[in-house]
């Protein structure tokens, strides 16, 4: 067991961009990797979503995964709402944090998928242990 605590050592930034719709609460089919983990561990410290549509966008629902390399766990869902975005309004963008979410070996992945069929893109901000 360690005896000196686990901190933060090298930041990283994963990010990937999803757009087929995946309706599955268990085993998704569509679905992007947003970040893997390392040897050491990775700790995410936030999720950023936002919709990549000029105009009209849908409401949605981003679901981010966790995958063992070969399970994959529902760990939590992010609402985004409807907007129809021009040359003045801004996309929608949805966000969410987290004190304890760490993929703890290299075969361990975030992943996300997406409830329609619209431009997403999902970035991971991480350090690696």
């Amino acid at each position: 067991m360690a005896t000196d605590p686990a901190f933060a050592a090298t930041p990283r930034i994963g990010s990937v961009s999803i757009s087929t719709a995946d309706s599955s609460f268990t085993s998704p089919t569509n679905v992007g990797t947003v970040i893997t983990g390392v040897a050491a561990g990775t700790r995410i410290a936030e999720v950023v979503v936002k919709v990549a549509v000029s105009g009209a966008s849908t409401a949605a629902v981003v679901r981010l995964w966790l995958h063992d390399g070969t399970n994959y766990f529902l760990f939590d869902e992010i609402a985004l709402v409807a907007a129809t975005s021009s040359a003045s309004v801004v996309s929608t963008r949805g966000r969410a944090t987290y004190d304890n979410l760490i993929l703890p070996s290299a075969s361990w992945s975030l992943r996300a998928s997406t409830s329609v069929g619209q431009v997403t893109h999902v970035t991971a901000l991480a350090a690696d242990l």
